[in-house]
C-alpha cells in the first residue's frame, strides 16, 4: 500500500484527530473572530425559510436577547449568506470528500422501523435542546475549550453523565 493510500484509507487515531480540529478551530478564531459554531447556521436558515413564507421571526420574544448578534451576521437582509452557512457547507463538504477519499461512502438500508423513529425522535430532541441552551456541543464545549471558557469544562462534565444516563436508558429498552 502506498503511504498516501496508508493516510486515506485506514483510520486516524483519535487523538490525531482531536488535535487536528483543536488546531483549525484557534485558526479559525483567530482568522475570523468567530469560533465553530453550527447550530447557529441551521436556526439562520430556519429563519430565512420562515421568512420565505411571510413571518417575522426576528421580532419574536425569543430573539429579543439575539438581535444584535444576528442582525450583525446577516448581509444584505439574507440570512442564508454569513460566516456561518459557510462554515456548516465546509463541514457538508469536506466530510463527503473525506467519505470519498477513504472509500467509505455507502447507501444503507434503514435496520427497522423502531432504529428510524428513535434516531428521528433524537435527532429533534438535539435541535430543540440546541436552541433551548443556545448552542450545541461544538459551540458549547469544543469551542469553549480553545476560548478558555470554565462553561466548557462544566458543559463537557454533564456531557459525558448525559451520555453514560443515555447510553443505560438504550440498553435497557432499545437494544
Amino acid at each position: 500500500m502506498k503511504p498516501i493510500e496508508t493516510w486515506l484509507k485506514k483510520p486516524w487515531p483519535y487523538w490525531i484527530g482531536g488535535i487536528l480540529l483543536g488546531l483549525l478551530n484557534v485558526i479559525l478564531l483567530v482568522a475570523s473572530g468567530i469560533s465553530w459554531q453550527i447550530t447557529s447556521g441551521f436556526l439562520l436558515w430556519g429563519i430565512g425559510i420562515l421568512q420565505w413564507f411571510g413571518l417575522d421571526p426576528l421580532s419574536w420574544e425569543y430573539f429579543d436577547h439575539f438581535q444584535y448578534y444576528y442582525e450583525s451576521v446577516i448581509k444584505n437582509k439574507n440570512v442564508f449568506i454569513n460566516q456561518y452557512t459557510i462554515l456548516n457547507i465546509g463541514v457538508i463538504v469536506g466530510s463527503l470528500i473525506a467519505t470519498l477519499l477513504a472509500s467509505q461512502f455507502k447507501w444503507k438500508k434503514i435496520k427497522s422501523k423502531k432504529q428510524f423513529i428513535v434516531a428521528l425522535l433524537g435527532g429533534i430532541m438535539m435541535g430543540y435542546g440546541t436552541r433551548l441552551v443556545d448552542g450545541c456541543n461544538v459551540g458549547a464545549f469544543f469551542s469553549g475549550i480553545p476560548s478558555f471558557s470554565l462553561h466548557a469544562w462544566v458543559f463537557g462534565i454533564f456531557v459525558v453523565l448525559g451520555v453514560w444516563v443515555g447510553c443505560k436508558i438504550l440498553i435497557r429498552f432499545l437494544i
